[in-house]
């Protein structure tokens, strides 16, 4: 089967406090838990999806005392939101309650956007620009 633009995308990364993670994408960003995992055994880890409903991306994250692998974010390490405007009011200090620090992601994301760290320093960038692959 081909790849569409129908193709679903998850976005998988490690982190150190599922809680605390869980809390900055939920309650700051307004995703929902689409699914949860508690790793039982030794190869598996704790993991929860978030996302919207019938959107065609999720976003996976994973963690637990089996985590191999440490969260290794850079500065370029960004998930993009065209929002097509500003940001709702309220989303802004909501994101900073539920555990998110406003970042400088450089002069063009400052420029159309606001950027912050998550608990675990990915950056989320709440860009007001429009994007079309048209």
């Amino acid at each position: 089967m081909p790849i569409t633009a129908d193709t679903h995308v998850r976005l998988a990364r490690p982190s150190r406090d599922l809680a605390a993670a869980e809390r900055f994408w939920t309650q700051g960003l307004g995703l929902d838990v689409l699914y949860r995992s508690e790793g039982g055994h030794a190869d598996e880890h704790d993991l929860v999806m978030l996302g919207l409903p019938g959107a065609g991306w999720h976003l996976e994250l994973v963690g637990g005392a089996t985590l191999a692998v440490e969260p290794r974010p850079t500065g370029e390490d960004l998930l993009v939101l065209y929002l097509d405007g500003p940001a709702d009011d309220e989303l802004v200090p909501r994101l900073e309650r539920a555990g998110g620090t406003r970042v400088s992601a450089g002069p063009y994301w400052d420029r159309w956007g606001v950027t912050f760290a998550d608990p675990d320093g990915y950056r989320l960038v709440l860009c007001t620009r429009a994007w079309s692959n048209d």
